[in-house]
This record gives structure tokens, sequence and C-alpha cells, in this order.
């Protein structure tokens, strides 16, 4: 009895230490599952604040794009696409660190989106480098308008210049002037009393720029108070934007050659002595001007 009793404590006694030892080991393993569990929480966590950090640097990055870009299509493509960013990463912020699947499936949408923007930022580097040619290519073709400019402006001044000389070169000239008293028979006098007639002599020089054809040439006889003679108010020529009276003219064919005449003044008033001054005009032009005495 003593026997049995005693191999009964015995058994019980295993028992316990059996039942202590299992209890002792599920323990164990329960607080290391707990603990394998905290820390797969935990770099889920991190798993998905680090999903959040990228969405919110690709939402950065469109707003960097989006602001240097004129292009309003390629614009309205990336900013579709930071929307859509927007939305998965306001999906993700409500999702569960625990829900692996979701997280994953975002972070794949994400990779997606990332692509596509790829691509456009491909072709905003294209665009952008286009534009620094045309830029270039524009200052280019701008330097070169403004040399061509230039060289017009230089050109065309050189032309007016050597069109005043040419103009210059044309105007006729006269020289070889003389004044001879004349008595009422056209005969050379040297009384005063006895002048009649008024002869002035001149040469028109040879001029082969000048252009051809008939002429007239104007002559103003200028008195020593600075009166001009005329015959009449009405006989008056323009001379530069103004009429100007004048006291003889002749019509004549020039053909480039010297040509030698003459013109007449008719004296019917009284002259005074002293210095008169003759002006030849042709063409708009003052082709000569000449002074000469009337002392007799």
């Amino acid at each position: 009895m003593k026997k049995n009793t005693l191999i009964i404590s015995i058994a019980v006694g295993i028992l316990i230490v059996v039942l202590t030892i299992a209890v002792i080991y599920f323990v164990n393993k329960s607080k290391e599952k707990e603990l394998e569990m905290s820390e797969m929480v935990e770099q889920m966590n991190f798993e998905k604040i680090q999903v959040e950090k990228e969405f919110s640097d690709m939402s950065l990055e469109f707003d960097g794009y989006t602001s240097n870009i004129r292009n309003d299509s390629l614009v309205q493509l990336l900013q579709n696409e930071k929307t859509k960013v927007q939305q998965l990463l306001d999906e993700l912020r409500v999702t569960k660190s625990t829900n692996a699947r979701r997280i994953a499936e975002l972070r794949k949408e994400l990779a997606t989106v990332r692509t596509v923007m790829i691509q456009y930022v491909n072709q905003i580097d294209s665009l952008n480098s286009m534009n620094k040619v045309l830029k270039t290519e524009n200052v280019e073709v701008k330097k070169k308008y403004q040399a061509a400019t230039e060289t017009a402006q230089q050109l065309a001044k050189e032309k007016e210049s050597l069109n005043e000389v040419v103009n210059r070169a044309s105007i006729l000239e006269v020289t070889g002037f003389s004044m001879v008293p004349l008595n009422s028979k056209n005969k050379k006098t040297s009384w005063f009393s006895q002048t009649a007639n008024l002869q002035f002599n001149f040469t028109i020089t040879k001029n082969v720029t000048a252009i051809p054809g008939e002429k007239v040439l104007y002559m103003r006889i200028t008195r020593p108070d600075d009166e001009v003679l005329t015959k009449s108010s009405s006989n008056v020529f323009t001379y530069e934007n103004k009429d100007i009276v004048y006291s003889a003219s002749k019509k004549f064919e020039y053909t480039g050659d010297a040509i030698k005449d003459a013109l007449y003044w008719k004296v019917g008033e009284i002259l005074p002595k002293g210095n008169y001054r003759a002006d030849f005009f042709a063409d708009g032009n003052r082709i000569g001007s000449f002074t000469f005495a009337f002392e007799k």
C-alpha cells in the first residue's frame, strides 16, 4: 500500500514537472511569437511610412516640373498624374499597416505612375533642349539681322553720299561772265548816260553728268541798294521752296557740251552807280554769282 502511494506521488511529481516544463515552453514560445509579431508590425509601419514618403516626394517632384513648363498640354498630363498620386496617398494613409497586400499594391501603382512621370520628364528635357537650341539660333538670327541692318544702313548712307556727290557733280556752272554796256544802237559804250542796254555774256560749262534736255536759265540783277531789277512782279521762279523774281530768262537746249550765250537787260530806269551782282539759276540751283561795277 505504501509502495503504491509512493509510486503515485512520484508519478504526480513527474507530471507536475512535465506540465511545468510544458507551460514554461509554451509561455516562451508565446513571447517569441508576440515579439515576432511586434517586429513585423513595426516593419509594416516602417514600410508604410516609406511608401507615404515616396508618394509625397513624387507629388513635390510634379510641382517642381509643372512650375517650369510652358506647354499647356504637358502641364495638364502631369497634373492628371499628380492627382492620381494624391488619391493613392490618401488611400495609403487610411490603410492599416497590417494590410501588407494593399500596401504592396499601392507601391506597385506608385511605380507605374513614376514610369509615366519619367516619360513626361524625358519629354520636358527634350523640349528644354530644343528651346535652348532655338534660343541660341534666335540670338544668332538677331545678330545676323542686326549686322545686315547695320550694313544696309551703311550702304544707304554711302548711297546717299554718292547721290549727293553725283547731284553736285551734275549741277551746271556758269563761268566767263562779263557785262557790256550798249547804246541805243546796241554798240558798246563807255558813257553812262548813253547806256540803253546791258549785255551779260556767260558760258555754261561742259558737264557730261548733267541731265540733258531743254532748260531755263534765270538771271537776277541786284542793285547796290539790294533791290532786284525786274520788268514785272509776276516774273518769278522757284528756288529753295520760295518764289523769287528774276530780271531776265532764256530757254536753252543742253546736251552736255559748253554753251556760250548772252542775256540782256533794257535800261528803262535810272541806274545808280556802284557795285551790282548778277546771279544765275537753272534746275532749281544757283549756278553762278558775279559782281560788276557801274560807275560812269
